[in-house]
């Protein structure tokens, strides 16, 4: 049923979307005021932002098994005093695909890894070939940020990151430096060398603010 909403949800805001676009054109093309254009185009992107709200804000129940589905990365960039958010754009694409050859590399590929979430008592199990890797989760208010911290086998890792929705499933989202230290452990234990992992890093050279995670299936 929360698919169906959500399909439903999506469908809205495009047909919305299309709808503010052929009212958009009559709008400028019958005045010649600037200041009235402006005003149209403003009010327009925060009637098509509120509608891309109620498709992708609903919170995430961490609860039950989530399957790696590729690489999921947001960047911003600043230009001037302006700090674009590059998150859905070719840029981001260009970078989940190519960390997601570097990952492939050593073996962490879609399919590879499984979470498996318990509510009950706020337990995971990251599994990844023959790993099982346990720990402990912690969900942020609003089910927006989750903590995870792992037991010995990792030495303890902690990472705190965004909680997000998506169609058909969930995002995780870190801080490079936490995503790239937990890739090094995995790749470690799995006998792999790192070097592909310490390529990742380069994708973030030139952005002011550079996440990369998990796109996850449940």
């Amino acid at each position: 049923m929360k698919k169906i909403i959500t399909v439903i949800a999506l469908s809205v805001a495009v047909a919305a979307s299309a709808n503010a676009q052929s009212l958009l054109g009559g709008l400028l093309g019958g005045s010649n005021s600037t200041q009235n254009n402006n005003a149209t185009l403003n009010t327009l992107g925060n009637i098509i932002s509120g509608l891309a709200g109620t498709v992708y804000s609903a919170p995430v129940s961490l609860d039950g098994t989530y399957t790696y589905n590729g690489v999921a990365c947001s960047a911003s960039s600043s230009e001037g005093n302006v700090l674009t958010n590059l998150a859905g754009t070719a840029v981001t694409a260009g970078m989940e695909s190519k960390a997601d050859e570097y990952l492939a590399k050593v073996g962490i590929k879609p399919g590879a890894l499984k979470f498996t979430f318990n509510a009950t008592d706020n337990t995971f199990v990251l599994n990844c070939g023959p790993l099982a890797l346990p720990g402990t989760y912690k969900v942020g208010e609003g089910e927006k940020t989750v903590t995870l911290t792992f037991g010995k086998t990792m030495k303890f890792l902690s990472m705190t990151g965004t909680l997000e929705s998506s169609l058909n499933g969930a995002k995780m989202l870190f801080t490079a430096d936490k995503l790239l230290d937990m890739m090094k452990k995995i790749s470690s234990q799995l006998g792999e060398k790192s070097s592909q992992i310490k390529a990742i890093a380069g994708l973030a050279d030139g952005y002011d603010q550079f996440r990369i995670g998990f796109k996850l299936v449940k």
